[in-house]
């Protein structure tokens, strides 16, 4: 780890700094088997720490998952500040040709489906469905709108079929020259596409960590970029204010406090993109505080959680040293950035436990015992300090892993860029971990448990939205 100074930086901060609570944070995701990426701190628009997880940087880009929406969001606010809509305007107004409709999905506005009060207690399509747009409108409410927070993907996706359909183009051209340009945001930034080839504003967001950053500046300053306007005020203002009671809510506490348009209010007069598997964007417009993570959490049960751990062992302490830096001096928070040094952390890829005096070499094939889940066959070649791990039959595209016990590989598998650990935990088990990134997100890990026999157990895992549950199976294997 190392420490560099912060330009503007009049002293240093002798014990809570920046990349101090960023490695604490990183232990904290070790112990749970999160792989953390990135993380960026910035005050008053200062980049005063920040964290990467090799191959990944602050310009890889990622899927962002429910970051999403909050992007459909200023996109329906902009149409709204252009006169292209009201947000009383009925949703399905705006989609005659699915008409009739079920009365309670008739009463639904706009604004209800931006503060998830809509009629769905759920999210209406499939994944692997032909048509989600239509589900939306066909899937019976269980409820009036307008009474309960209910989180459902399908009304974001609603919201930005809506936008395509009023703009005439696709999200990204709408937000491009409106928002991405002038933010100078990564020309690589898109959405992947729903069946039907919309937008997915729901989920669907692939871009860079800096990319984020830039959005959480641009919030923090009102909407304001180098003098120019570029979201509307008053709207900006209600979507991040209280529009919904999350009170309810059984995931990480601080999605408890309330929820704006298409984002969450977790601390008073803060804000929080949230996105499945640890994406998470924190602003406090008071102390000019932004906090962007991006992660992978679907490894461990509760990773929402990690929201919960980034403002207590991060935000808070950093806006109690803030505080107290600007009491001490007698002026503002707000005009207080000076004492937290400007760093890079290198964050390190989880891994499984490694006892070098159980590494062993292993090689040649194994088949499948029985009939089931699982490939057919282990091709195995590993000695002291790593080797390779290779399956044949059995579906899931074949692994083909390379492996070593002293560091992460990076790779590529299954035709998507790779990261893999392993170790041996005792003096008969293996266990590999595999992130795959990209478009999507995914965990893969197994354990291979050798008997006194010489026969292998395999149980094998995988975590993710579009995760081939091939992967993810029980099996006994014997040398041939």
């Amino acid at each position: 780890m190392t420490r560099e100074g912060r330009a503007g930086s009049t002293e240093a901060v002798p014990h809570v700094v920046a990349d101090d609570l960023i490695a604490g944070l990183a232990r904290r995701a070790g112990a749970l088997d999160v792989a953390l990426h990135t993380v960026q701190v910035s005050v008053r628009g200062e980049t005063v720490a920040h964290a990467v997880s090799g191959p990944l940087d602050l310009d890889t880009p990622q899927r962002m998952y429910s970051v999403s929406k909050t992007f459909t969001s200023l996109a329906i606010g902009m149409l709204a500040d252009d006169g292209a809509l009201s947000l009383d305007d009925p949703v399905a107004d705006h989609f005659t040709e699915l008409a009739p409709v079920h009365p309670w999905l008739a009463a639904t506005t706009v604004r209800n489906v931006l503060a998830m009060r809509g009629p769905h207690r759920a999210t209406t399509y499939q994944l692997g469905a032909d048509v989600w747009l239509e589900s939306y409108f066909r899937v019976p409410p269980t409820h009036p709108p307008g009474t309960v927070f209910t989180y459902d993907t399908s009304g974001s996706y609603v919201l930005a079929a809506l936008v395509e359909r009023l703009a005439g183009t696709s999200l990204t051209d709408y937000l491009r020259p409106r928002l991405l340009d002038p933010l100078g945001m990564s020309p690589g930034l898109r959405f992947l596409t729903g069946p039907e080839g919309i937008g997915h504003g729901g989920s669907g967001l692939i871009c860079t960590p800096r990319d984020l950053l830039r959005l959480a500046h641009l919030l923090l300053d009102d909407g304001v970029h180098d003098g120019v306007r570029l979201l509307p005020a008053d709207y900006l203002r209600s979507a991040t204010s209280r529009q919904a009671d999350t009170s309810l809510q059984t995931e990480a506490a601080a999605l408890r406090n309330g929820y704006g348009y298409q984002l969450w209010l977790p601390r008073r007069g803060s804000w929080l993109l949230l996105g499945m598997g640890g994406q998470i964007v924190y602003g406090d417009p008071v102390r000019g505080l932004a906090v962007v993570v991006t992660a992978d959490t679907q490894a461990c049960t509760g990773g929402d959680r990690l929201v919960d751990d980034v403002l207590d062992l991060l935000v808070d302490p950093l806006v109690d040293r803030l505080d107290a830096r600007a009491t001490s001096q007698g002026v503002p928070a707000v005009h207080d950035a000076a004492g937290v040094s400007g760093t890079t952390v290198h964050l390190t890829w989880p891994a499984p436990r490694h006892d070098p005096a159980h590494a062993r070499p292993a090689s040649g094939s194994y088949a499948k015992v029985a009939d089931g889940p699982g490939p057919a066959e282990l091709i195995l070649s590993l000695d002291g300090s790593g080797g390779r791990v290779r399956s044949a039959g059995g579906g899931a595209g074949g692994w083909d892993l390379e492996l070593r016990y002293d560091g992460p590989v990076q790779t590529v598998v299954t035709g998507r860029p790779a990261v893999v650990t392993a170790g041996w935990t005792d003096a008969n088990t293996l266990d590999v971990r595999c992130a795959l990134l990209g478009d999507d997100l995914t965990t893969w890990r197994a354990r291979f448990a050798w008997a006194a026999d010489g026969s292998l157990a395999v149980r094998s895992q995988v975590f993710g939205e579009s995760a081939d549950d091939e992967w993810g199976f029980h099996a006994g294997y014997r040398r041939t």
